[in-house]
């Protein structure tokens, strides 16, 4: 008797997932707890996503490209211009748009900034989920009105209350994501999480720590570029044998010169304590020892500066 046909696999499911909000909503939180991967820093401070970032979640079924893309905001200078057109250019993008709103502060009603955000989103004609994070600071009972008042503000194909922070209903929104995603074979290999380069997030991880040892005007006026990533030998006497560390050079860019030394610090201290906790996150990132050298200089007017903004890689 001949034996049974194998099961066909279902065809496989590829495909852009932007995710837009406004700022300290919990987008790049979100992405990390995706991809199990930290990938996109994460502090207190609004704005502190200012790229366009791709992470990749490669599963049997499907492979989702998330774009992480920073809070909409009204633009002030360039480079909110830059910000607010990579979350656009990513909405264009998607194949599916996942607008994620504060559980607990949500519901504000038509006057809103998220108005507009979901205007942008109907702009676009792509289809849409609502992700309520934060619901680990709700009472579960507000929940079911606040998700008849976002279904009565946009036609969401689906609606996900969920906690980034905790895991919480992570699941359950992973197993409807194959079902909404083009039938395509993946687009990247299956062990690449992001095409970004390392020189990337050793930059990003920098601007991190400067978010958050950093006051007042200081983060936002501050930006960070790699200009030296080489491996090198450890010389040092009491090292035995031959081992090699990642040199990483880079340069603190702030607008004034009372920013730089604010950020230097007194002897300093705050330099050392920012580069300190930068290159404990970096060698955890790279896997790999690294010496992290920190310079800060000033460049009047970056962030209104086009030519310098596209040198840093923010594109309009």
């Amino acid at each position: 008797m001949p034996s049974a046909a194998p099961e066909a696999a279902p065809p496989y499911r590829c495909g852009y997932v932007a995710i837009i909000g406004e700022p300290n909503v919990g987008k790049s939180t979100l992405l990390n707890r995706l991809l199990a991967q930290k990938i996109s820093i994460v502090t207190k401070k609004p704005q502190t996503t200012r790229h366009k970032i791709l992470g990749i979640l490669t599963t049997p079924a499907c492979q989702a490209i998330f774009l992480d893309t920073p809070g909409i905001i009204t633009p002030k200078y360039p480079l909110h211009e830059a910000m607010m057109a990579s979350s656009a250019s990513a909405v264009k993008e998607s194949d599916l748009v996942l607008f994620l709103a504060d559980a607990s502060r949500a519901g504000r009603g038509a006057d809103a900034p998220e108005e507009k955000i979901l205007a942008q989103i109907a702009g676009a004609g792509k289809p849409a989920w609502l992700v309520l994070n934060k619901v680990d600071l709700v009472e579960k009972p507000i929940l079911l009105p606040m998700m008849a008042q976002y279904a009565a503000r946009h036609p969401f194909l689906e609606i996900f209350p969920l906690s980034a922070l905790t895991g919480d209903g992570v699941g359950a929104f992973l197993e409807r994501l194959p079902g909404v995603l083009p039938l395509h074979p993946p687009l990247y290999p299956p062990d690449i999480v992001s095409d970004q380069q390392e020189r990337f997030f050793v930059a990003e991880i920098i601007r991190e720590k400067i978010f958050i040892l950093c006051r007042e005007e200081i983060p936002y006026a501050a930006t960070v570029e790699v200009t030296a990533f080489d491996e090198r030998e450890d010389a040092r006497p009491q090292r035995k044998g031959k081992r090699t560390k990642w040199f990483i050079a880079a340069d603190i860019y702030v607008e004034r010169e009372s920013q730089k030394g604010i950020v230097i610090g007194k002897k300093g201290a705050l330099l050392k304590e920012i580069g300190e906790h930068a290159r404990k996150d970096i060698e955890r990132f790279l896997d790999h020892g690294v010496f992290l050298e920190l310079h800060v200089k000033v460049r009047e007017g970056w962030r209104t500066d086009r030519e310098w903004l596209e040198r840093l890689g923010y594109r309009q």
